[in-house]
């Protein structure tokens, strides 16, 4: 039987034991968390730029995200207003690197028009239906 999670590990879903691999992927599972992050690996965005970014996302969901994302250290509000990754933020993108250039390199092999983006602009995640 798996082990209970004592009453100060944060409990996430899929989990009960709140192990860190799992609260993070957790996290970054959520919609538009790995975005914002994506968004702002060069530089802080302005609410309203970092909206535009992703894509015209609901201010009510990306607002929340920017919560959790401050709350778990990735994100801060920079003095001038705008979001910006904090030092623990820019290390996590810079291990996020290694898959994107992966990503490039699959993308550009697979067969699949689908999984090569046609339709739509360089590096686009796929529309909803």
């Amino acid at each position: 039987m798996a082990k209970q999670a004592d009453s100060k590990t944060r409990s996430v879903r899929g989990s009960r034991t709140g192990r860190p691999i799992m609260v993070l992927l957790d996290l970054l599972g959520r919609r538009w968390s790995l975005r914002i992050l994506w968004e702002l690996r060069d530089e802080p965005l302005t609410s309203r730029a970092l909206r535009t970014a992703c894509d015209d996302a609901s201010p009510t969901v990306l607002q929340a995200r920017l919560t959790e994302l401050r709350e778990a250290g990735f994100v801060e509000l920079e003095e001038g207003g705008g979001y910006g990754l904090t030092p623990l933020g820019r290390d996590l993108c810079e291990m996020v690197m290694p898959l994107h250039r992966f990503a490039e390199r699959w993308q550009g092999s697979s067969p699949s028009p689908r999984l090569q983006g046609e339709g739509r602009g360089k590096g686009e995640p796929p529309r909803r239906r």
